[in-house]
């Protein structure tokens, strides 16, 4: 995992040179949705590109995380299926339900159940390297998804741009990145991690929880400014210092927003005794973004070993799939 963690540039490139190889079909009638199907690391990327194309994008995009699709899914809507494995269940269900309603089909996978159901049905399916844990792979499925996107017109290159400027970014600052993962890791060690960023940064925060849980086996919660005004700023008044309140800063914020940061922070602190801000690098949503989750990724490796965790286990997961498998 670390150097999967430590290449994560290396993999946008790699990523870059797949998606320079495909040529993708168009639509033959209007889209006027656009449903991303995901779970897990393979889903995250589905959230993060979606923030950072909500300004661009002309057609309502929704983000199912289940086996089912909305009732509105129909020939007029392009569903995407991103699953890292091909075997996610819910992912490769609510597909074959998508050919039914006549959808307009793209695959993100390494290869399985969506790879074959994809070539078998003559839908365009980009295939991404394999063999190693979906939480390592979003370089894979971001790039992929944007390109996508892209190819068919749907959104600029704006983001594809920017990703390729983000490899620079983080390449230049990579001790720095890795120092303040150090002090994150530390700061959280022993606590419970609460992580607060602004809505358009809600795939950074969510993939933070993420990394957390599955790398460091670690506990927390997130949630987004300002809709955590409205309802969990109360739920600090039972707070203590048993939680490490970590806040994502970046220099796009809102000024109603970067307002509500600061008298938040004020609040948090206050009742936990303690306050980490994450700052962001980067000249574009897309470079602060992705600084970010490199930064977090590494933080999760390092509090993965201050808990002597081992950071490739999923037994719990592997018990859910094979009891599920028990069923008719």
């Amino acid at each position: 995992m670390e150097e999967l963690i430590a290449t994560f540039t290396n993999q946008l490139e790699e990523a870059f040179d797949i998606a320079s190889r495909y040529h993708f079909k168009k639509p033959d009638r209007p889209i006027t949705n656009m449903v991303i199907c995901g779970l897990g690391g393979s889903g995250i990327g589905a959230k993060i590109v979606s923030n950072w194309i909500q300004q661009e994008l002309k057609v309502p995009i929704t983000l199912v995380n289940e086996y089912t699709l909305p009732a509105f899914v129909g020939p007029n809507s392009l569903v995407v299926g991103s699953s890292y494995s091909g075997n996610t269940e819910e992912t490769t269900l609510a597909m074959s339900d998508a050919q039914q309603r006549g959808a307009f089909i793209f695959g993100i996978t390494s290869g399985g159940h969506l790879a074959t159901f994809c070539r078998q049905n003559g839908h365009d399916c980009v295939i991404v390297p394999g063999g190693n844990p979906p939480r390592s792979a979003l370089a894979y499925s971001l790039v992929q998804l944007t390109n996508y996107l892209t190819a068919l017109g749907l959104i600029s290159n704006r983001v594809l741009m920017d990703i390729q400027k983000s490899i620079a970014l983080i390449n230049l600052n990579q001790e720095a990145i890795k120092n303040r993962a150090a002090a994150l890791a530390d700061y959280l060690f022993g606590k419970i991690g609460v992580f607060y960023g602004e809505t358009q940064y809600e795939g950074v925060i969510v993939r933070a929880r993420q990394q957390f849980n599955e790398n460091a086996k670690y506990l927390g919660w997130s949630h987004v400014i300002p809709e955590m005004n409205h309802n969990e700023l109360v739920g600090w008044g039972g707070g203590d210092e048993r939680f490490a309140p970590v806040f994502f800063l970046a220099d796009d914020l809102h000024p109603r927003n970067r307002k509500r940061f600061e008298i938040s922070m004020t609040a948090v602190e206050h009742k936990s005794k303690s306050l980490f801000k994450l700052q962001a690098k980067g000249d574009s949503l897309v470079e602060r973004s992705l600084y970010l989750i490199h930064l977090v990724d590494w933080a999760s490796l390092y509090l993965c070993q201050k808990n002597a965790a081992d950071i490739m286990d999923i037994e719990i997961i592997d018990f859910l799939k094979a009891e599920l498998g028990k069923m008719q």
